[in-house]
Order: C-alpha cells, then structure tokens, then sequence
C-alpha cells in the first residue's frame, strides 16, 4: 500500500505557486496531499486559494511575537500537528531561524527567482539586468540555515530580452516557477529527489550544483 505524501505549504502572499500545486493536484500529476496552507499574513489571498480547493488554512501572524525564535517555534508546533513528509515554502517572506531549518532539514523545499548560488535575496530581476546577464531563472532547492544557500534541485533558464524591464522579466520566470515547483514536489513525493548531506539525489544520481536543469531558451 502507498503512503501518500503530506505537505503542508508556507505563504505570505497571493500564493500563485500554491495554485501552481493545486492545479498539478486536481489533475492527478502531483500525487500528494497538502494537508494545510499555514500563512504569517491573515490577508494573504493564497489563504482563499486554498479554501477554494477544500485545503485546511492556518494564520500565525508573525507580528504577535516578540521574537524570531517565538514564532518559528509556534509555527514548527503548527506544521508538526499535520505529520508533514514535506514543508514547501511558496513565497514565505520570512528569514528563518536556524534551529526550525534544522528540525525540518531535508524535508523542506523552497523556490527562488534566480539561478542560484546568483542573487541570493531580494531584487533578483532588476539586478540580472543591471548586471548585463544574458540568462536568468528559477531554482527550487532544499532550504538549509544559509539563507537560499541549500543545494539544488532544479533550475528553469531563462532568456534577457534585449527589452527586458524586471517586471517584463519577473513574468516570464513566475511562468516557470508553475512548471518546476509541483516537478521538483512530485519527484520527493515519488521518493525519487532527496537532499544528501549537500547533494541533491535524483533517482539515484547525485545532481551537480545546479541541480537538473531545464532550458527555456530558443
């Protein structure tokens, strides 16, 4: 008999890639349950999103805690009482504490718009352009204490248009982030990805630093 997957997804605002899951969900590709959508912002619109599709939602604001550890240890409780085989941050704006990154290691994945180890943090398409990058993208990786440091899974390329503006940009990556993240999910779900000490593991074979790659370029 077949276990099926727990999830429990971590949002902060209008959860496009949450809807990305969902979708691969309902059409039998992705062969997981997401048990609960647990949000640090009562308005976040991924909230609805998830209550449309019948999924359990949880608000624990981060504003009512005096302190980084307070609230990652409410939240690990919260995540905790679902028995998740999968924590997937989906654009979760949070730093997060290194013991709750700890206690979820190799279990938790996260997605972030650029070809890592490359712009780390925020701003990550106006600073591919400023910087005269002829390629940017979209990397899924496990999430470690370094903050967008965890070894990866997967990275979707993408074109710099002559004509690019970050907002131009930003679009054609979220168009990937919805191809590679319920990819990058139902691999660990299928018991085909894992994270190795620093490696990322598919279907056997150790991955290079990129992680598998998928090429969206002419």
């Amino acid at each position: 008999m077949t276990v099926m997957t727990n999830i429990v997804v971590l949002i902060s605002g209008s959860g496009t890639n949450l809807q990305a899951l969902i979708d691969a969900q309902e059409k039998g590709v992705l062969h997981a349950n997401i048990a609960a959508v647990i949000s640090n912002r009562p308005g976040a619109f991924g909230l609805e999103r998830a209550r449309l599709a019948g999924i359990p939602t949880e608000v624990i604001d981060h504003t009512g805690f005096e302190s980084r550890e307070h609230f990652d240890q409410a939240l690990q409780e919260r995540i905790d009482a679902y028995q998740p085989t999968l924590v997937v941050l989906a654009g979760f704006m949070r730093i997060l504490t290194e013991g709750f990154t700890r206690h979820f290691l190799g279990r938790m994945l996260n997605i972030h718009p650029s070809l890592l180890p490359k712009y780390q943090g925020l701003h990550t398409h106006q600073r591919a352009i400023e910087a005269g990058d002829s390629e940017h993208g979209v990397t899924v990786h496990f999430v470690t204490p370094e903050l967008d440091g965890g070894p990866n899974a997967i990275q979707a390329i993408v074109p710099i248009l002559p004509d690019d503006t970050a907002d131009s940009l930003a679009r054609r990556v979220q168009a990937q982030e919805h191809i590679i993240y319920p990819l990058a999910v139902s691999w660990f779900a299928e018991g085909r990805l894992r994270m190795d000490n620093d490696t990322c593991v598919l279907d056997g074979k150790v991955l290079p630093g990129s992680g598998y790659l998928l090429d969206t370029r002419p």
